[in-house]
């Protein structure tokens, strides 16, 4: 099984799976579910958040959810991420392919090279977002008439309260298009697993000042189940491609001493 759908908030919803598999792993069992594309190909999908939205964003069990990936032999990630928009540009509804980010997490564990096995290992992150894949992402867009911006800045905080009004004026300040809280360091523990990773981000809403009135969660809702199936219908479709020459450095980003 060499392709997966891993969902945030409000995605995925693809029907009843062919079956679900548990994974054990040093850090901590692992549910999926296998669907089947229409050629047959089988597919896992990881529910981020666990069955039912259950998991807070800050206590998600990052490292199992990737190391249980690749002992499934995993080698392409698409990931989804429901984000709030700091760039006027990218209203609600938008969707943005991610292509840089930046941790603002402060208590998460963030690697798997902890040095245990006495040896010092560094990750590249000049392309942290695959781009063989993306650019996958972007034809398939193409192909169905889907408007999908290509390029955005992500910014991670630790959640799950929502940002300060100060802290999105700040991140504006650094570059930043969106924000969310699941991103870091699951695009940092596909890289050092050596996995072809890309994610699609769902603007759900604009960030804290970015307008007069107050998030609410009926907002978030109210969009996410407007973006929902058109992002699944597009993942889906992506994976259901053949595939490409396997062109990127993304399985030699991992370096050791």
């Amino acid at each position: 099984m060499k392709k997966v759908i891993i969902g945030g908030t409000g995605v995925y919803d693809g029907g009843e799976p062919l079956r679900q598999e548990q994974v054990d792993t040093k850090y901590g069992a692992v549910e999926v579910d296998v669907v089947a594309l229409a050629s047959g190909e089988e597919v896992a999908f990881l529910a981020r958040h666990g069955k039912g939205h259950s998991v807070p964003p800050h206590r998600i069990n990052y490292r199992a959810n990737l190391k249980a990936l690749q002992q499934l032999g995993v080698e392409q990630v698409l990931a989804t991420a429901a984000v709030g928009s700091l760039n006027p540009n990218l209203p609600p509804s938008a969707l943005v392919l991610a292509t840089d980010f930046i941790d603002a997490t402060r208590q998460r564990p963030l690697t798997f090279f902890e040095g245990d096995d006495g040896n010092v290992r560094h990750v590249g992150m000049e392309e942290p977002y695959c781009p063989v894949l993306r650019e996958r992402v972007l034809l398939q867009a193409q192909r169905s008439e889907e408007l999908v911006e290509e390029s955005g800045v992500y910014v991670c905080t630790e959640g799950p309260r929502f940002e300060t009004t100060a802290e999105i004026r700040m991140y504006r300040n650094w570059g930043a298009d969106v924000v969310g809280m699941t991103n870091v360091p699951e695009v940092v523990l596909a890289r050092e697993l050596g996995m072809c990773y890309a994610t699609l981000c769902l603007v759900v809403n604009m960030a804290t000042g970015m307008k007069s009135s107050p998030i609410t969660m009926d907002e978030i809702n109210r969009v996410i189940g407007g973006c929902r199936d058109r992002a699944t219908r597009l993942l889906l479709d992506t994976l259901a491609q053949p595939d490409p020459p396997r062109l990127c450095a993304c399985n030699r980003a991992a370096m050791a001493l």
